[in-house]
């Protein structure tokens, strides 16, 4: 699978990291499990519902997700939010 950060989602990102820093060997490790099976049961990747419906989220922390797109026919996965589960949801 190929990891696509679009400009908005690295803003997102790098204005995430300015307040949790000490996460970032924990994110790299889960982008890692993401390429290699998104659907790993550490990740606990699950379907959203209502208006996210087209959407996945993996759980970087307890506290916190990562919200992706999933085109799978192409092997892709767009990352498209990361935050605590009430700013991602």
């Amino acid at each position: 699978m190929k990891l696509v950060r679009n400009e908005s989602y690295q803003r997102k990102e790098r204005k995430f990291f300015k307040k949790h820093a000490e996460l970032l060997d924990k994110y790299a490790k889960v982008l890692t499990q993401l390429k290699e099976n998104p659907f790993d049961a550490a990740l606990k990747t699950h379907k959203l519902h209502g208006d996210l419906s087209e959407f996945h989220a993996c759980s970087l922390t307890h506290d916190y997700r990562i919200v992706c797109l999933f085109l799978i026919q192409n092997d892709m996965i767009f990352l498209v939010d990361i935050g605590s589960h009430d700013e991602v949801y």
